[in-house]
């Protein structure tokens, strides 16, 4: 997978929020060398540079990963949504 992308190229990934594991998002994230390892492929997000394997499940696109999202955790009810 990580010979899928090349550097440059913005992807979109699931991040869990590692404080509750019930919340996860979709976030932007650019594909780049990794600064330790210039062969290998990292992907840049929070300002952190983060392995390109195939344990990352990485989209193309935002509605891939939405799509993606909404398989693995459903859609919201209106209730649950927080606003304030």
């Amino acid at each position: 997978m990580p010979s899928d992308f090349a550097p440059g190229e913005i992807v979109y990934v699931m991040i869990r929020n590692p404080h509750a594991q019930n919340v996860a998002n979709v976030q932007e994230a650019a594909v780049v060398r990794h600064p330790e390892s210039p062969h290998e492929l990292a992907l840049f997000l929070y300002e952190t540079y983060y392995p390109l394997t195939d344990e990352i499940a990485v989209y193309k696109t935002k509605e891939e990963a939405e799509q993606a999202y909404q398989e693995a955790f459903g859609v919201p009810e209106m209730s649950d949504r927080y606003y304030g």
